[in-house]
């Protein structure tokens, strides 16, 4: 495997890769909202380029960890094709539909009882999925929700209370900003939003968006910059951060920083967040042209953008590298999710799920691809409280090209 990529400096990055909408791409808009038109059926039984078609991997390019690659004991796993291998592997044994005719899906979130509560990016409409399968059912349709280009409603969040507060979070774009909400969901009612946090910079590019509750009962959101790179390493600004708060939205204690809700600084755009065994924090992020990452988040941790994309001079130590890197073209890495000792990575411009084996603090071996160009573009990885990994697709996002049925959830057993 090669050597760690060194990213290039400030001034050297080429142009942004998010949010420049493909005139080429107007035949495929007309077919998503074709698809769209589809009910959502569930299925019974237990920035990101415009990319047509799987995105050609750069020969020379293969996803890159911390550590010298060594190949994982044991045979390699059916479906997974090494990194960097030519060719894409075919799909995985135990791959069940959970539900199709959804558009533009962005998150999943479980309530206690099993149900799933589903983001439509556009729409702003969040839809309950019963527990092993059934009708699905809008329970929600948030108001003010704005859309364009990658904003919308965004992430979900269900409290860890939800038995006794009914409570539910929601991040979401609004005419001025971008703002986490949250509201009581009562059997098929949804109460009134009520703001948590509001004036994060918006734009129609790096949103971030992605909100998860930590073992720590703290509410975690992924914040993007907005399209202005400074704001990252601006400990003033909220955006190009990833956040820590109180359920209400207060700054908790133990905060790195007094008086503020940052956690750790200098990102791009913050898509995927999940814990290990361990309690640790990991991150998926995207690159501008040469590089995505994936990140252990340490609190007040400073991961470079705008100065480092990628793997590059620590600054003696005050800057930290990501554990693993890919090109733009193998990933654009959105929601993360981890099941055991193993991380799953959902790729929209890569067009397929990376799985990675972690050791600890570190990445052990080479990633490995599934599904290269079968599914189309992955917004999200999700760990089911049945054991299995459920993965959104995102083909009628206006940038895939949808297939009868998209946008859908698989699960991953």
């Amino acid at each position: 495997m090669s050597a760690p990529v060194l990213a290039g400096r400030l001034g050297r990055a080429g142009p942004r890769r998010e949010g420049r909408e493909r005139i080429r791409r107007l035949i495929l808009l007309t077919t998503a909202l074709a698809v769209v038109g589809v009910g959502v059926v569930a299925c019974g039984g237990g920035s990101e380029p415009a990319a047509g078609a799987a995105a050609s991997t750069q020969a020379t390019a293969g996803p890159v960890t911390g550590e010298a690659a060594s190949p994982r004991s044991g045979a390699t796993r059916p479906g997974a094709s090494e990194a960097g291998a030519a060719g894409a592997g075919t799909a995985a044994p135990g791959l069940r539909t959970v539900v199709t005719g959804l558009a533009a899906p962005w998150d999943v979130a479980f309530l206690p009882s099993g149900e799933a509560l589903i983001s439509e990016r556009d729409s702003g409409r969040i839809i309950r999925l019963p527990a092993g399968g059934g009708r699905a059912t809008e329970v929600a349709r948030l108001p003010g929700v704005v859309h364009r280009g990658e904003s919308g409603l965004l992430g979900l969040a269900v409290s860890p209370s939800f038995a006794t507060d009914r409570l539910v979070y929601a991040y979401y774009t609004s005419a001025t900003d971008n703002r986490i909400v949250r509201f009581r969901l009562s059997g098929d009612r949804a109460e009134a939003p009520t703001p948590i946090l509001t004036g994060l910079a918006d734009a129609a590019v790096h949103n971030g968006g992605r909100i998860r509750f930590g073992p720590d009962g703290l509410l975690y959101a992924g914040v993007g910059d907005a399209g202005v790179r400074s704001r990252a390493q601006d400990r003033s600004s909220l955006n190009g951060k990833i956040l820590r708060m109180r359920p209400d939205g207060g700054v908790p204690p133990g905060n790195p920083f007094p008086s503020s809700l940052v956690y750790s600084l200098g990102h791009r755009n913050v898509q995927g967040l999940a814990w290990d065994s361990a309690g640790r924090l990991w991150a998926s992020e995207f690159g501008q042209d040469r590089l995505d990452e994936i990140n252990l988040i340490v609190p007040g941790g400073n991961y470079g953008w705008p100065g480092v994309e990628g793997t590059g001079d620590t600054d003696g130590g005050r800057l930290r590298n990501p554990l693993a890197t890919w090109t733009t073209a193998e990933a654009s890495p959105s929601g993360i999710a981890i099941r055991g000792d193993t991380l799953y990575v959902a790729a929209l411009r890569g067009q397929r799920l990376w799985e990675l084996d972690l050791a600890g603090t570190a990445v052990r071996g080479r990633p490995r691809a599934l599904f290269t160009g079968e599914l189309g573009r992955l917004r999200a990885a999700v760990a089911a409280p049945d054991g299995s990994v459920w993965l959104l697709t995102n083909n009628t996002d206006g940038r895939g090209a949808p297939k009868p049925g998209d946008d859908r959830i698989v699960a991953l057993r």
